[in-house]
């Protein structure tokens, strides 16, 4: 038997199609009355469209939500939702924007409702990564959970089949990572297990299917529920390798999951078996493992295999290496500068994952 301690959530989660047509209800149980929306620039349309649910209630909108939530853009925000008088926020969009919810959350206490259009998981997630001065710090805060989150799958039949594959790549290394994470228990390991099986059975037809609403409702369910388990796990290895490589390089965010996440569960196999076993009975170990088979999934979705397609110089590899040991998360095999080099090395140039 083994001991565990589970972490419940109590965000109120909403699921299923047209669902934003909900927003309005949920502001008034929140009770709030005045509400910033928080978008990035290229959301800022489909953003301003909560103008015409929320009416009076909305008060303005924010569209300058940037990757890595960089401290300067979140003072930003402060000032302007504190102008404004807001008590709540509502973050439409992916991880961006439900990072700097999160942000002004922290320092502000206001309230969130998340309407998320990409598979981030973020929205479900205690986690709040930050970045200053070329560096990228996680914290984990309860208050920063927001609220209510509206799932709309008609909101991702919108994004394009590129971005869906990253970013469903980037939810099952969420799921990936919880079946090995240090607080893993049983409840969280049947969610990543289910994450696992919707994400791999679902993003292919995202792929051939754009306009499909039931992949897309399988891709969004498991985004669902690999933050949740995340959330409640904790990080290792593969979010510590991401963070120094986004905060550092400033690489996107969701490429990057994908072109780490095979060569992190090749370090990691043979100390955790089980995550391996778990993750091969939805996709069969080819040649070189269930690592490598997943190395091919990414590739069969047109996803990017390769850090140096991402904009990171060979140059950095070093560097990269030596902020990965710097308090380094988590992880159930030891890493050491040597191992961390040896994994950039294969992650930047796109070889097949080594165990």
């Amino acid at each position: 038997m083994k001991a565990f301690v589970h972490r419940g959530q109590v965000t109120k989660v909403v699921f299923g199609r047209r669902t934003r047509s909900r927003i309005p209800d949920e502001v008034v149980l929140m009770g709030c009355e005045r509400m910033v929306v928080l978008s990035t620039l290229n959301q800022a349309a489909q953003a301003a469209e909560m103008g015409d649910l929320m009416g009076a209630a909305m008060v303005g909108h924010f569209a300058e939500a940037t990757m890595h939530t960089p401290v300067e853009v979140t003072e930003k925000a402060v000032a302007y939702v504190q102008s404004v008088k807001a008590d709540g926020v509502l973050t439409v969009g992916g991880g961006s924007t439900i990072g700097l919810g999160k942000a002004i959350a922290v320092r502000t206490g206001l309230p969130q409702l998340a309407l998320p259009t990409t598979y981030a998981g973020s929205e479900m997630t205690p986690i709040l990564g930050e970045t200053e001065g070329g560096r990228k710090t996680t914290r984990r805060l309860p208050e920063v959970l927001p609220r209510t989150v509206v799932y709309d799958v008609d909101l991702t039949l919108t994004l394009p089949p590129a971005v869906a594959a990253v970013s469903g790549v980037n939810a099952l290394a969420h799921a990936v990572e919880a079946l090995y994470g240090q607080d893993h228990d049983p409840i969280a390991n049947l969610m990543a297990g289910e994450a696992v099986d919707a994400l791999i059975r679902s993003l292919p037809a995202v792929i051939g299917r754009p306009d499909d609403p039931e992949a897309r409702a399988g891709a969004l369910y498991g985004a669902w529920l690999a933050g949740t388990c995340l959330g409640s796990v904790g990080m290792a290895l593969h979010h510590k390798v991401c963070h120094v490589l986004g905060g550092t390089f400033n690489l996107p965010h969701a490429e990057t999951h994908t072109v780490v996440l095979p060569h992190v569960l090749a370090f990691n196999a043979a100390a955790a078996p089980d995550a391996v076993e778990r993750v091969a009975r939805t996709l069969p170990g080819s040649e070189g493992g269930t690592a490598a088979a997943l190395f091919d999934f990414v590739g069969e979705l047109g996803a990017p295999r390769a850090l140096r397609d991402l904009g990171m110089p060979e140059a950095g590899i070093d560097q990269a290496a030596d902020l990965i040991v710097q308090n380094a998360y988590w992880n159930p095999r030891p890493v050491d500068r040597s191992s961390a080099r040896a994994l950039l090395t294969r992650a930047w140039a796109g070889e097949r994952p080594a165990v």
